[in-house]
C-alpha cells in the first residue's frame, strides 16, 4: 500500500487504485479502507479514481498515542489531499468517516471538494430538545460515561444475525476478514467520545456543495429521519433512506447503496 505523512509525523496507508475523476472513501470507527472494495471495484469500473484511506489508528496505518480527535483526523484528509496531489474530489464517508470529512469541511472548507456522501451518520450523536436523531440513549447527562464499555447493544435495528451474509460476501471479496482495530485502546476510547461530543448540524447546513446523506432503515445506532433532516435547511442535499438495511449501508446493502452513490457521482461530475 502506498502511504503519506501527517504535517505531525504519522503515516498513513491507502488504496489507491483506477483513473478519471477521484472518489476518496473514508471508512468508520474501527474499520480499515478494504471494507469499502464492494465500492472500489464498482467505481473504478464506473471510471474514477478510487482512493481509499485508513485513518490514523485504523487499518494499516499508524496508530500513535496522540491526535485522537476527530480535528486532527479532519486535518489529516486535507494531510493526505495534498500529498496525493488532488485537488477535486468526491469525498465519501461511512459512519466516522462522514464525521472526519465534515472535521476537514469545517477547517478547510470545500475548495478541494466536489460533493459528499455521509453514509448513515447522523451530524449529532447526543439527543436533546431539539434533536432526536442522536444514538440511541445517548444525552448530556450520560455522554461521559456511556461509551466506557465499548458501543453499546441499543436493542435496535437489523438484527446481528442478518449482517452475517453481507460480512461473507465482504470477506470473499477480500479472501480474508476485514482487519478491524481495537476500540480498547486510550486513543480509540478518546477518539470515539470525542465523536460523542461532536454537532455537525451547523457545517452540513453551511456546505456550498452538493452532498448526500444515506441512511439504513434499520440501522442499529440512530433513526434514518436524521438523514432527511440534514438536508431540510439545504438545497444542496439530497437524502435516500435504504430499506432493510442497518448501519454499515454499503455492506448491508452493496447493490442499493451502488446504485444511489453512481446516481449521485453523476449528477455532479
Amino acid at each position: 500500500m502506498p502511504t503519506v505523512i501527517t504535517d505531525d509525523a504519522v503515516t498513513l496507508n491507502y488504496l489507491d487504485e483506477g483513473t478519471g475523476p477521484a472518489v476518496v472513501l473514508i471508512a468508520g470507527f474501527c474499520a480499515p479502507a478494504t471494507t469499502w472494495v464492494l465500492q472500489q471495484k464498482v467505481l473504478v469500473h464506473a471510471g474514477y479514481r478510487v482512493l481509499a484511506l485508513d485513518r490514523r489508528g485504523h487499518g494499516a496505518s499508524e496508530a500513535p498515542t496522540y491526535g485522537a480527535s476527530m480535528e486532527r483526523h479532519g486535518r489529516d484528509v486535507a494531510d493526505f489531499l495534498a500529498a496525493v496531489g488532488v485537488t477535486d474530489a468526491v469525498l465519501i464517508g461511512g459512519s466516522m468517516g462522514a464525521s472526519t470529512i465534515w472535521s476537514y469541511v469545517s477547517q478547510f472548507g470545500t475548495e478541494h471538494v466536489r460533493a459528499i456522501v455521509s453514509v448513515d451518520q447522523t451530524p449529532k450523536m447526543v439527543n436533546s430538545d431539539d434533536w432526536s436523531n442522536g444514538f440511541y440513549g445517548l444525552t448530556e447527562d450520560n455522554r461521559g460515561t456511556f461509551f466506557d464499555n465499548g458501543i453499546p447493544d441499543t436493542g435496535h435495528g437489523l438484527p446481528k444475525w442478518k449482517s452475517v451474509p453481507s460480512l461473507l460476501k465482504l470477506a470473499l471479496a477480500l479472501r480474508a476478514m476485514p482487519k478491524m482495530a481495537s476500540p480498547d485502546t486510550p486513543p480509540m476510547k478518546a477518539l470515539l467520545a470525542d465523536h460523542a461530543a461532536q454537532d455537525w448540524r451547523a457545517t452540513i447546513a453551511g456546505t456550498d456543495n452538493p452532498y448526500l446523506m444515506v441512511a439504513g432503515r434499520d440501522s442499529q445506532f440512530w433513526p434514518a429521519a436524521h438523514a432527511f433532516e440534514s438536508v431540510e435547511n439545504n438545497p444542496r442535499g439530497r437524502s435516500v433512506v435504504l430499506e432493510q438495511c442497518g448501519h454499515a449501508a454499503n455492506m448491508d446493502r452493496p447493490n442499493e447503496f451502488n446504485t444511489a452513490m453512481l446516481e449521485f457521482l453523476e449528477s455532479v461530475w
